[in-house]
């Protein structure tokens, strides 16, 4: 799941209606669920897998835009959390030849059973809040597996046309979560792993590992970057991109600050989630998920918190 963090200062300008945000990358989808195609001439990609109910967007996008759906050969997810994969099934139907990939941890993920059924659980519930009475077949539900055919690792280099992937394990956010930079394009696909802009302020998403999501964000920061790509709200461009990690860094800072004092005051893990909670509610008005989602994963960065502090 996602939750968003305040940074209290700066305000950023987001591109966060689908169309071209250069020569070569297209935002598809919906401004709170976003997929990019990254076209490298030859061959083309789709990077993140957004949420079930965005498929009849995506597909008016793909003859809007006149994409060529034969010449996507990848389809990339960049972490497995249910509202960034729920495309993938349909896709993978629609168009049987394209590789989905993930990092190692992702395709073990998306291998267990119970993850899988969260993962169409949730994309059941948004579909019906979205979209009220349409049948689910016509959105690629219901699937029982998600099958990863190219796994990406740290480092690694993939040739896409006339452009390069090049491949970062980013955890934090998630344990699975990889970060995809187009060296070409100086354009950065970090998913939820780089933080997100909403409401003209970046939130922070340190839900698995507050340590690792901070040491991702200074990797990613070292990056020259003119378009960030998020995969929540849009995507940034010229100034607003080269200064976004660094107000997620800050961002991460605050967060982490608030929560360690909420909880060294209260010294009580469950009344510190509810005010985190209280407080970030308040902050995200107009956000797509639900409180309950919400102060589960504030409870999830709660702990590690707490047990880190307690030793």
């Amino acid at each position: 799941m996602d939750i968003h963090f305040m940074l209290c200062k700066g305000v950023l300008m987001v591109i966060d209606k689908p169309g071209k945000i250069s020569g070569r990358i297209t935002l598809l989808g919906r401004t709170e669920s976003c997929v990019y195609l990254l076209d490298g001439g030859s061959e083309s990609a789709i990077i993140g897998g957004g949420m079930s109910y965005i498929v009849p967007d995506v597909l008016a996008q793909f003859s809007a835009f006149r994409v060529r759906e034969e010449a996507i050969s990848r389809l990339v997810i960049l972490h497995t959390h249910f509202d960034h994969v729920g495309i993938v099934p349909f896709l993978k139907a629609r168009l049987p030849r394209t590789a989905v990939c993930a990092s190692t941890r992702g395709r073990g993920m998306l291998s267990r059973p119970d993850a899988i059924g969260s993962i169409l659980n949730f994309n059941r519930f948004l579909l019906e809040k979205e979209r009220p009475g349409m049948p689910e077949e016509q959105f690629g539900l219901p699937f029982d597996r998600i099958e990863v055919d190219e796994v990406f690792t740290d480092g690694r280099h993939v040739a896409l046309g006339e452009v390069t992937l090049e491949i970062l394990e980013v955890p934090g956010h998630s344990s699975c979560s990889i970060a995809v930079y187009c060296p070409e394009e100086k354009a950065l696909f970090a998913s939820d792993a780089g933080g997100i802009p909403y409401d003209g302020k970046v939130f922070s998403a340190a839900n698995s590992n507050f340590d690792q999501y901070q040491k991702s964000l200074e990797r990613m920061s070292r990056l020259e970057t003119d378009i960030h790509c998020a995969e929540h709200y849009g995507a940034l461009t010229g100034d607003d991109a080269r200064g976004f990690m660094a107000m997620s860094l800050e961002s991460a800072h605050i967060t982490r600050g608030l929560i360690e004092e909420t909880y060294l005051r209260t010294r009580d893990v469950n009344e510190t989630v509810r005010e985190v909670t209280d407080l970030f509610v308040q902050e995200s008005s107009g956000y797509f998920l639900p409180r309950e989602v919400m102060e589960m994963v504030v409870g999830q960065m709660t702990r590690f918190l707490a047990k880190s502090l307690d030793g």
